[in-house]
């Protein structure tokens, strides 16, 4: 029964309600809901449901599959985390950035100037003329020339045994009786000296070989 609102008040009015048959959804029961999800997730994994048989409501599995699906992601994604994140860190760009073509270029042409110029004395940031005067970290910062400026500076005007390659090199006992720089060259020649003390002069193509 189903109250109406009159004028004069609450009155009592028969409401038909539907049949049930009329207002039925058509549902699965718990049991079928869990079978069909393990199907769905089974499929995903590779891992085959058997065709439905009977009335539709049974369901056999080829084989037993947990029904706790979200545990069981919460179990790989906590177990797969670390590794594919150490992954993604190694390969990305941010923590290894590429050299340029342009970087590149530049220590090739300051590997061509150095065999040309310095390799005599210098093979591999070595000294065979001054045993504590090598070009590797160590031996630049404790003789103070282990910046580019410092070492551009050397290499134009010269220090002790080393001659100066400049153009405006001076005094000119100080300077080389050969070929000189021009300062662009110095300059390139400061920079691969520089890159390779970081790197512990490894080898390095010229682009020639």
């Amino acid at each position: 029964m189903g109250l109406i609102q009159t004028n004069f008040g609450l009155t009592q009015k028969p409401v038909k309600l539907p049949k049930e048959a009329d207002t039925a959804i058509p549902t699965s029961s718990p049991i079928e809901m869990s079978l069909l999800l393990s199907c769905a997730s089974a499929r995903t994994s590779n891992i085959f449901c058997s065709s439905q048989t009977g009335n539709g409501r049974q369901r056999d599995l080829k084989y037993s599959i947990p029904l706790n699906h979200n545990k069981d992601l919460n179990f790989l994604v906590k177990k797969l985390s670390p590794p594919l994140t150490a992954v993604l860190l190694a390969v990305s760009p941010i923590c290894h950035p590429p050299e340029s073509l342009g970087q590149t270029l530049d220590i090739q042409r300051g590997a061509t100037l150095f065999n040309r110029a310095c390799i005599g004395c210098h093979d591999t940031g070595g000294n065979i003329i001054q045993p504590g005067a090598t070009l590797f970290t160590s031996d630049l910062q404790r003789n103070g020339v282990d910046t580019e400026e410092e070492i551009f500076r050397v290499t134009y005007y010269g220090k002790g045994r080393m001659p100066g390659f400049g153009e405006k090199c001076t005094p000119r006992g100080q300077c080389t009786f050969g070929p000189r720089l021009q300062d662009e060259e110095i300059k390139l020649l400061a920079e691969f000296v520089k890159f390779q003390a970081e790197q512990g002069w490894p080898n390095v193509s010229t682009g020639s070989e």
